[in-house]
């Protein structure tokens, strides 16, 4: 299992002060030396985080690769090919969120991905979609002719929060989840089966398959049983950890959790 650290947040404590610290550009090397695979990051329309000149220092000074999300919105996608990453990994994007919500809706846009995936194809990036688990959205991401597919978390990584930590009981409750114990349980499970279900169609339509969005520390083994995942892509989580623990003990926890020792 590979594991991609995210680090818009670190950007995003950047800007809330609108200085200079921290540079994002610092966790990269510690990424690296923590024993990460991949630097991800999302350039959003409004900028919110990461910048453009975030992506070029990155892309210059990495030598992890590095997968950039962003929407379908032309002026980013144009940024983004000349930049010229590893990878990018197309999200659906709503300026009003606050982190993305869902998955890309490949049905309703297939000739713009297309096209889009062709464009960077072209320039030999790899191509990602991050979607849903529908069986619909996963051919039709084969069909626009993404390499990849990254499953969306967020549905299982909500109900697993609400059923299994103090989230209820705070001021960010989920109101639709709201629900008794027993109905949480029983969603929480019909999540893990679509996950599983919807990995294994996508790799049997030829697809690499990673899955991100709300993994932490305390929910990753139900999605680590899953053999198609070869790949997570994690960030909030291990931001916030940092925070008590410092960046490269919070990648290194986690790098053990997704890639435990064999034991001889």
């Amino acid at each position: 299992m590979l594991l991609g650290v995210n680090i818009d947040h670190i950007a995003t404590l950047r800007e809330a002060r609108k200085i200079n610290d921290p540079d994002p550009l610092e966790a990269v090397f510690i990424a690296k030396r923590a024993g990460a695979d991949q630097i991800t990051l999302h350039l959003r329309e409004d900028r919110r985080h990461i910048h453009d000149k975030d992506v070029l220092r990155i892309r210059d000074s990495s030598a992890l690769p590095l997968n950039i999300e962003c929407s379908i919105n032309p002026s980013v996608i144009d940024f983004i090919l000349k930049a010229s990453p590893h990878r990018i990994t197309l999200v659906p994007e709503n300026r009003q969120e606050i982190t993305t919500e869902g998955g890309l809706d490949v049905v309703q846009n297939f000739d713009k991905i297309a096209e889009i995936t062709r464009t960077f194809q072209q320039r030999y990036i790899e191509v990602s979609l991050f979607i849903d688990t529908q069986i619909d959205q996963i051919c039709a991401s084969k069909e626009v002719g993404a390499q990849r597919v990254e499953l969306h978390t967020g549905t299982y990584a909500n109900l697993h929060l609400m059923l299994n930590s103090n989230l209820p009981y705070t001021h960010n409750v989920i109101e639709e989840l709201k629900i008794p114990a027993s109905e949480l349980k029983t969603r929480l499970q019909d999540s893990i089966v679509s996950l599983h279900d919807g990995a294994k169609e996508a790799k049997w339509l030829g697809l690499e398959v990673a899955a991100g969005h709300g993994l932490n520390y305390n929910n990753l083994t139900p999605i680590l049983a899953i053999p198609e995942i070869t790949e997570l892509n994690i960030g909030q989580s291990i931001i916030a950890r940092s925070i008590f623990t410092g960046l490269e003990s919070a990648i290194k926890e986690m790098v053990a959790l997704i890639k435990p020792k064999i034991k001889a």
